[in-house]
């Protein structure tokens, strides 16, 4: 029980997938009992856009999806008693929609905060589906005497919404949140926090969602910060818990009462975190309970059947090893031997016979031209028919094994190795999938074989092929992708970093001219600044240089 002038507060850090309105409103009306009855809150507070999942996209342009959301936020409301409960929706207003939260008590919807700040920017698209309130108001309320705002996530990146709403009285905001994970987010989250708490006084309680949705992964990652800008440590990343704090008005403190934080937040920690999570909510969203990943015994397969086992359990993966006329012993080897380590069921299937039905159906065609990258990629879109044909025949998703740095450059075969319904270490540049398998190897049982780490990467589709054949180092190409991909420079600003005109020159066309292929690629778990796909989006035919 609280005392006077304290504040108990639940906080909901799950998963409410998007348009599972009667679902999310179940578990909605569930947490408002549990953070009652159990917690003995005073106030429980759901993420962003909890009702509807977020973002629900044009989801949005559905009248009967937004008069679903309305109702079940009125059911919800008339089921409260004893408590106070803050929960995101989109609240439908004649013509236009707002991202809402409302606060509702004793029965009734007692008022409704609509976000002012609309970020429109990376993978948001808020502007395109919701309005600002011309007329907006602060939304402060009381509970045990103590003075309760919210703001909703983007706001809190502008000082004007947590300020006015302070000013009318708030010593305690609370933030819900939907708030994507990217490499190094939870540092600049925090510094913003201090911010905001010393300017305002005012204690914090951010609640970010957890889940994976498409290409985007929520890390959860929830934190309460006291009004002289006292961070508290992070709740653990990327799993569903209650979290529970006591807030003292008067000293702007809070205290955990029930706050698991996280063991391991190493950057190489939470990407593997991040990858698992969306292959395993990806797979479940989507009905599949069975993955299936074509195994070469090279870095990036080897990782993702990790991925795959740590998402979905050894028994429901099962390995394909597809060697060829080109492929050495040693990654046969390889393949065997890190499912032996997994548990994981491997299949054989040598691809000499497709291929040269291939070869023979277009012989003719082909006579008197050389040899070249052609017969290169029939082998592996002999490898893609035979993975489509398993994943077909027997069900379960087929998990396709492309890194960033083999994406940005198109050393990467359309219908061929990038054929598959979602892409683990589609964000991961090649030098990052090393060191999340040389990271992976450290927590429990080593199951990527050191010499998979240890050997040059290598396509195997003609004799005594490697990566670096037809690409500059992996160091060196990630290094300049960093820069243009997720940095947005120029050629002239690689250049003058120190990098050689000539090879920045073939990677930026390499770039330019694999947009394409980038277009018709799975989706995949997004972990950096810029990803692939909705987050960096640059049309195919595009006579801009740069």
């Amino acid at each position: 029980m609280t005392v006077a002038n304290t504040l108990r507060i639940a906080m909901a850090q799950f998963d409410f997938p998007v348009g599972d309105v009667a679902g999310n409103a179940a578990r909605i009306l569930d947490g408002i009992t549990t953070a009652r009855d159990e917690y003995g809150a005073d106030v429980v507070l759901f993420p962003e856009l909890a009702l509807s999942g977020y973002p629900p996209e044009d989801l949005l342009y559905r009248p009967s999806f937004l008069r679903e959301c309305e109702q079940a936020i009125q059911r919800i409301a008339a089921s409260v008693q004893g408590i106070t409960a803050v929960v995101g929706w989109p609240q439908p207003a004649g013509a236009v929609v707002y991202n809402a939260a409302s606060v509702l008590r004793d029965g009734v919807i007692e008022q409704t905060y609509r976000k002012r700040e609309l970020p429109n920017y990376a993978v948001f698209d808020e502007r395109r589906y919701f309005d600002v309130d011309p007329d907006r108001e602060d939304c402060v309320f009381q509970i045990n005497g103590i003075d309760v705002g919210v703001v909703i996530c983007e706001d809190l990146w502008f000082a004007e919404p947590i300020a006015s709403t302070v000013a009318k009285g708030a010593q305690l905001v609370l933030v819900p949140n939907a708030s994507p994970y990217e490499h190094d987010k939870h540092a600049q989250r925090d510094a913003l926090l201090v911010q905001r708490a010393r300017e305002t006084g005012a204690g914090i309680a951010y609640l970010n969602v957890v889940g994976g949705q498409d290409a985007l992964v929520f890390d959860g990652a929830s934190v309460v910060c006291d009004g002289d800008g006292s961070v508290h440590p992070a709740a653990v990343a990327f799993e569903e818990q209650w979290l529970v704090v006591e807030f003292d008005a008067e000293a702007k403190r809070f205290a955990p009462l029930q706050w698991t934080v996280d063991g391991d937040e190493s950057r190489d920690a939470l990407a593997w975190r991040a990858v698992v999570r969306g292959t395993r909510d990806y797979c479940a969203k989507n009905g599949f309970k069975q993955a299936w990943v074509g195994l070469s015994g090279g870095i990036d397969s080897s990782v993702v059947l990790a991925i795959a086992v740590d998402a979905l359990g050894a028994e429901n993966v099962t390995a394909v090893r597809m060697p060829s006329r080109f492929t050495a012993g040693l990654s046969n080897d390889l393949a065997q031997e890190q499912c032996d380590a997994m548990g994981v069921k491997l299949l054989a299937l040598p691809i000499e016979t497709p291929f040269q039905g291939y070869l023979n159906a277009l012989a003719e065609v082909f006579a008197g031209k050389p040899a070249d990258v052609t017969e290169e990629n029939l082998q592996s879109r002999t490898r893609g028919a035979l993975l489509m044909a398993l994943s077909n025949k027997f069900g379960g998703l087929l998990l396709t094994t492309g890194n960033k740095s083999e994406y940005a450059v198109g050393y990467a075969t359309i219908y061929g190795d990038m054929c598959g319904g979602y892409a683990p270490i589609k964000d991961l540049y090649k030098t990052e999938v090393f060191a999340l398998a040389r990271w992976r190897n450290t927590v429990g049982d080593r199951v990527i074989p050191q010499a998979v780490i240890d050997r040059p990467p290598s396509a195997e589709l003609r004799e005594n092929q490697l990566d670096q054949d037809s690409l500059p180092p992996y160091d060196v190409l990630d290094a300049i992708l960093l820069r243009h991909v997720d940095q947005e420079q120029g050629h002239a600003e690689i250049v003058a970093a120190g990098f050689a005109a000539t090879i920045v020159d073939k990677v930026l066309r390499l770039v330019r001219i694999g947009e394409w292929k980038r277009h018709q690629a799975a989706p995949g778990p997004k972990v950096s600044r810029r990803a692939f796909g909705r987050e960096r989006r640059y049309p195919i035919s595009n006579g801009w240089r740069d």
